[in-house]
């Protein structure tokens, strides 16, 4: 469950991946395009999908917060010292967005005056007096960070393969899961 000292344990890989299987995902099925096509009664599946993802997001990325409180990272690799400011500064980035990505589409769609809608039915209306236009400006922002964190998600895997292909060492074989990989050894 918890991590070694080589590898990340069971919860923090299943997280990680969890994570990258949404984001994927909920941003495949983002609605995308102008508010009246959003919120289009033909659109309603693909949004709805859309939002729960979003929201299973930001619960998975607060459990991977609570997680890292009380595991134990496996100690850094000797690489070099720009490796590990440039992975320090991504993961750190990565965090933000996935906090920042779901939060700025409840805040737009609140402030234009529209309800989250989940899969199961559950509407959850406007907490906040609608502000159509400041709406408008952060549904903007939340598809740009969208946009950013599938680019930063993407360097960050090319970072881990070129940890594995070029310099051949452990970093992204601690992340993923044995069965995988085909380690048997701890």
């Amino acid at each position: 469950m918890s991590n070694t000292h080589t590898r990340y344990g069971r919860v923090a890989q299943t997280l990680h991946w969890i994570t990258a299987t949404l984001v994927l995902t909920a941003f495949y099925f983002g609605p995308g395009g102008p508010e009246l096509r959003v919120y289009a009664p033909a659109r309603d599946f693909g949004r709805q999908f859309h939002e729960t993802l979003g929201l299973c997001v930001f619960a998975v990325t607060l459990l991977r917060v609570l997680w890292l409180l009380v595991d134990e990272r496996p100690p850094e690799l000797p690489i070099a010292r720009w490796m590990t400011v440039a992975s320090k500064a991504t993961q750190g980035l990565l965090y933000l967005l996935l906090f920042a990505v779901p939060l700025t589409a409840i805040l737009g769609a609140w402030l234009e005056g529209h309800p989250l809608t989940l899969l199961t039915g559950l509407n959850i209306a406007p907490a906040i007096a609608t502000s159509h236009d400041l709406g408008l400006t952060i549904s903007s922002l939340h598809k740009l960070l969208g946009d950013l964190i599938l680019w930063l998600a993407g360097l960050h895997a090319c970072a881990a393969l070129f940890h594995h292909v070029i310099l051949k060492d452990q970093v992204l074989v601690s992340i993923m899961p044995k069965w995988l990989i085909g380690d048997r050894r701890q």
